[in-house]
Protein backbone atom coordinates (compact mmCIF):
# COMPACT_ATOMS: atom_id res chain seq x y z
CA UNK A 1 0.00 0.00 0.00
CA UNK A 2 2.74 2.53 1.11
CA UNK A 3 5.02 1.49 -1.97
CA UNK A 4 5.98 4.45 -4.23
CA UNK A 5 4.57 2.52 -7.33
CA UNK A 6 1.17 2.27 -5.49
CA UNK A 7 1.08 5.70 -3.59
CA UNK A 8 2.06 7.96 -6.29
CA UNK A 9 -0.29 6.66 -9.13
CA UNK A 10 -3.29 6.83 -6.70
CA UNK A 11 -2.33 11.19 -5.60
CA UNK A 12 -1.65 11.60 -8.64
CA UNK A 13 -5.09 10.91 -9.88
CA UNK A 14 -6.83 12.12 -6.83
CA UNK A 15 -5.18 15.70 -7.29
CA UNK A 16 -5.80 16.02 -10.93
CA UNK A 17 -10.11 14.81 -9.98
CA UNK A 18 -9.91 17.52 -7.11
CA UNK A 19 -9.72 20.61 -9.53
CA UNK A 20 -8.54 22.84 -7.44
CA UNK A 21 -11.46 21.89 -4.80
CA UNK A 22 -11.61 20.50 -1.59
CA UNK A 23 -11.48 16.78 -1.11
CA UNK A 24 -13.09 14.14 1.41
CA UNK A 25 -11.44 11.12 2.04
CA UNK A 26 -13.97 8.57 3.58
CA UNK A 27 -12.51 6.31 6.21
CA UNK A 28 -9.02 8.64 5.83
CA UNK A 29 -7.47 5.88 8.26
CA UNK A 30 -3.90 6.84 9.57
CA UNK A 31 -3.84 9.25 6.38
CA UNK A 32 -1.85 6.92 3.75
CA UNK A 33 -2.99 9.05 0.79
CA UNK A 34 -4.81 12.17 2.59
CA UNK A 35 -1.32 13.14 3.82
CA UNK A 36 0.39 13.05 0.36
CA UNK A 37 -2.66 14.79 -1.29
CA UNK A 38 -2.62 17.72 1.07
CA UNK A 39 0.70 17.77 0.58
CA UNK A 40 0.18 18.63 -3.01
CA UNK A 41 -1.86 21.60 -2.40
CA UNK A 42 -5.03 20.01 -2.20
CA UNK A 43 -7.32 20.45 1.11
CA UNK A 44 -8.28 17.51 2.35
CA UNK A 45 -10.97 16.41 5.00
CA UNK A 46 -11.38 12.66 6.40
CA UNK A 47 -14.33 10.99 8.38
CA UNK A 48 -12.70 8.15 10.18
CA UNK A 49 -14.28 5.58 12.57
CA UNK A 50 -11.38 4.34 14.49
CA UNK A 51 -9.99 6.51 16.89
CA UNK A 52 -6.63 4.81 17.22
CA UNK A 53 -6.06 5.36 13.98
CA UNK A 54 -6.91 8.63 13.92
CA UNK A 55 -4.01 9.44 16.38
CA UNK A 56 -1.39 7.73 14.25
CA UNK A 57 -2.73 10.24 11.64
CA UNK A 58 -2.25 13.16 14.12
CA UNK A 59 1.47 12.47 14.36
CA UNK A 60 1.35 13.08 10.71
CA UNK A 61 -1.16 15.88 10.42
CA UNK A 62 -2.82 18.24 12.69
CA UNK A 63 -6.39 18.89 12.87
CA UNK A 64 -5.88 22.44 10.91
CA UNK A 65 -3.78 20.41 8.24
CA UNK A 66 -6.54 17.22 8.17
CA UNK A 67 -9.89 17.76 9.37
CA UNK A 68 -11.67 14.62 10.61
CA UNK A 69 -14.66 14.09 12.19
CA UNK A 70 -14.67 10.83 13.98
CA UNK A 71 -17.88 8.67 12.61
CA UNK A 72 -19.43 6.40 10.33
CA UNK A 73 -18.42 6.92 6.86
CA UNK A 74 -22.30 5.78 5.80
CA UNK A 75 -24.09 8.24 8.06
CA UNK A 76 -20.97 11.11 9.58
CA UNK A 77 -21.64 14.74 8.31
CA UNK A 78 -18.29 17.19 7.77
CA UNK A 79 -19.05 20.68 6.80
CA UNK A 80 -18.98 22.27 3.86
CA UNK A 81 -19.30 21.13 0.59
CA UNK A 82 -16.09 19.10 -1.80
CA UNK A 83 -15.57 18.74 -5.28
CA UNK A 84 -14.58 15.68 -4.67
CA UNK A 85 -14.85 12.38 -2.38
CA UNK A 86 -13.28 9.51 -2.57
CA UNK A 87 -13.10 5.64 -1.10
CA UNK A 88 -9.59 3.54 -1.35
CA UNK A 89 -8.14 0.08 -0.96
CA UNK A 90 -11.69 -1.77 -0.61
CA UNK A 91 -12.58 -0.41 2.32
CA UNK A 92 -16.10 0.35 0.96
CA UNK A 93 -16.46 -3.58 1.40
CA UNK A 94 -16.07 -3.14 5.30
CA UNK A 95 -19.92 -2.07 5.21
CA UNK A 96 -21.59 -5.16 5.76
CA UNK A 97 -25.04 -4.68 4.67
CA UNK A 98 -26.34 -3.68 1.27
CA UNK A 99 -28.50 -0.79 2.50
CA UNK A 100 -24.96 0.51 4.97
CA UNK A 101 -23.13 0.82 0.86
CA UNK A 102 -26.05 2.12 -0.21
CA UNK A 103 -26.27 5.00 2.33
CA UNK A 104 -22.15 5.29 2.03
CA UNK A 105 -22.78 6.27 -1.55
CA UNK A 106 -26.05 8.79 -0.70
CA UNK A 107 -23.57 10.23 2.16
CA UNK A 108 -21.22 10.79 -0.80
CA UNK A 109 -23.55 12.63 -3.07
CA UNK A 110 -24.86 14.65 0.37
CA UNK A 111 -20.97 16.22 0.50
CA UNK A 112 -20.43 16.66 -3.21
CA UNK A 113 -21.19 19.81 -5.38
CA UNK A 114 -23.13 19.36 -8.21
CA UNK A 115 -21.18 18.00 -10.81
CA UNK A 116 -18.58 16.67 -8.38
CA UNK A 117 -17.07 13.57 -8.17
CA UNK A 118 -17.30 10.34 -6.43
CA UNK A 119 -14.07 7.50 -6.43
CA UNK A 120 -14.32 4.23 -4.79
CA UNK A 121 -11.16 1.51 -5.38
CA UNK A 122 -12.55 -1.98 -5.10
CA UNK A 123 -11.47 -5.43 -5.81
CA UNK A 124 -13.32 -8.13 -7.93
CA UNK A 125 -15.05 -10.72 -6.57
CA UNK A 126 -13.24 -13.84 -7.84
CA UNK A 127 -16.46 -16.43 -7.17
CA UNK A 128 -15.70 -17.70 -10.77
CA UNK A 129 -12.71 -19.39 -9.22
CA UNK A 130 -15.24 -21.39 -7.13
CA UNK A 131 -15.48 -24.73 -8.16
CA UNK A 132 -18.20 -27.02 -7.10
CA UNK A 133 -18.16 -27.35 -3.39
CA UNK A 134 -15.08 -25.15 -2.43
CA UNK A 135 -15.35 -22.26 -0.56
CA UNK A 136 -11.63 -20.88 -0.03
CA UNK A 137 -9.62 -19.25 -3.18
CA UNK A 138 -5.98 -18.48 -2.44
CA UNK A 139 -4.97 -14.49 -3.73
CA UNK A 140 -1.04 -14.97 -3.21
CA UNK A 141 1.05 -17.48 -1.47
CA UNK A 142 4.81 -16.73 -0.84
CA UNK A 143 7.13 -17.96 1.67
CA UNK A 144 6.07 -15.94 4.85
CA UNK A 145 2.98 -14.96 4.01
CA UNK A 146 -0.61 -17.05 2.56
CA UNK A 147 -3.79 -15.02 1.76
CA UNK A 148 -6.96 -16.48 1.37
CA UNK A 149 -10.66 -15.82 0.98
CA UNK A 150 -13.64 -17.73 2.19
CA UNK A 151 -16.83 -16.99 0.47
CA UNK A 152 -20.77 -17.21 0.98
CA UNK A 153 -22.31 -16.83 -1.88
CA UNK A 154 -25.89 -17.18 -0.62
CA UNK A 155 -25.76 -13.72 1.01
CA UNK A 156 -22.40 -12.18 -0.31
CA UNK A 157 -20.22 -12.35 1.90
CA UNK A 158 -16.45 -13.00 2.11
CA UNK A 159 -14.06 -13.12 5.01
CA UNK A 160 -10.19 -12.61 3.82
CA UNK A 161 -7.56 -14.91 5.98
CA UNK A 162 -3.89 -13.36 6.43
CA UNK A 163 -1.46 -16.22 7.61
CA UNK A 164 1.88 -14.64 7.99
CA UNK A 165 5.09 -17.18 8.86
CA UNK A 166 8.22 -16.13 10.36
CA UNK A 167 10.63 -16.36 7.76
CA UNK A 168 13.83 -18.14 9.59
CA UNK A 169 10.93 -21.25 11.02
CA UNK A 170 8.51 -21.36 8.97
CA UNK A 171 5.83 -21.60 11.80
CA UNK A 172 2.93 -19.03 11.59
CA UNK A 173 3.64 -16.04 13.67
CA UNK A 174 0.12 -14.44 12.85
CA UNK A 175 -3.45 -15.13 11.88
CA UNK A 176 -6.00 -12.32 10.80
CA UNK A 177 -9.09 -12.25 9.43
CA UNK A 178 -11.23 -9.25 8.25
CA UNK A 179 -14.91 -9.91 7.31
CA UNK A 180 -16.43 -7.72 3.83
CA UNK A 181 -19.57 -7.75 1.90
CA UNK A 182 -18.46 -8.21 -1.93
CA UNK A 183 -19.75 -5.84 -4.74
CA UNK A 184 -19.75 -6.27 -8.38
CA UNK A 185 -19.30 -3.22 -10.39
CA UNK A 186 -22.86 -3.02 -11.76
CA UNK A 187 -24.26 -3.10 -8.29
CA UNK A 188 -21.92 -0.40 -7.75
CA UNK A 189 -23.16 1.56 -10.52
CA UNK A 190 -26.69 0.76 -9.21
CA UNK A 191 -26.08 2.15 -6.41
CA UNK A 192 -24.54 5.45 -7.52
CA UNK A 193 -27.55 6.07 -9.50
CA UNK A 194 -29.67 5.78 -6.35
CA UNK A 195 -28.15 8.78 -5.01
CA UNK A 196 -27.87 10.65 -7.94
CA UNK A 197 -24.65 10.01 -9.74
CA UNK A 198 -23.63 8.16 -12.77
CA UNK A 199 -20.67 6.24 -13.81
CA UNK A 200 -17.97 8.53 -15.29
CA UNK A 201 -15.30 6.07 -16.10
CA UNK A 202 -14.02 2.67 -15.17
CA UNK A 203 -10.26 1.57 -15.23
CA UNK A 204 -8.21 -1.38 -13.32
CA UNK A 205 -6.14 1.00 -11.73
CA UNK A 206 -4.93 4.47 -10.98
CA UNK A 207 -2.56 4.78 -14.16
CA UNK A 208 -5.66 4.39 -15.93
CA UNK A 209 -5.22 0.91 -17.49
CA UNK A 210 -8.22 -0.68 -19.45
CA UNK A 211 -11.01 -2.49 -17.04
CA UNK A 212 -11.56 -6.10 -18.85
CA UNK A 213 -12.92 -9.06 -17.88
CA UNK A 214 -9.36 -10.57 -16.40
CA UNK A 215 -8.69 -7.58 -13.94
CA UNK A 216 -8.68 -8.32 -10.50
CA UNK A 217 -9.60 -4.23 -9.13
CA UNK A 218 -11.43 -1.08 -10.60
CA UNK A 219 -11.16 2.34 -9.56
CA UNK A 220 -14.96 3.62 -10.36
CA UNK A 221 -15.24 7.34 -10.77
CA UNK A 222 -18.74 9.09 -10.33
CA UNK A 223 -20.06 12.06 -11.45
CA UNK A 224 -23.08 14.03 -9.28
CA UNK A 225 -26.11 14.56 -11.54
CA UNK A 226 -28.66 15.46 -9.00
CA UNK A 227 -29.55 17.23 -5.96
CA UNK A 228 -29.90 15.07 -2.96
Amino acid sequence: MFAPETLEPTVDRLAKLAEGGRALEFAVGTGRVAVPLAERGVAVSGIELSEPMLHQLRTKADETAIPVVVGDMATAHVPGEFQLVYLVYNTISNLLTQAEQVACFRNAARHLVPGGRFVVELWVPEVRKLPPGQQAVVWESTADYIGLDTYDVLHQQVVSHHFRFDAGTGREALLSRSPHRYIWPAELDLMAELAGMTLECRHADWTGQEFTAESRSHVSVYRKTVSR
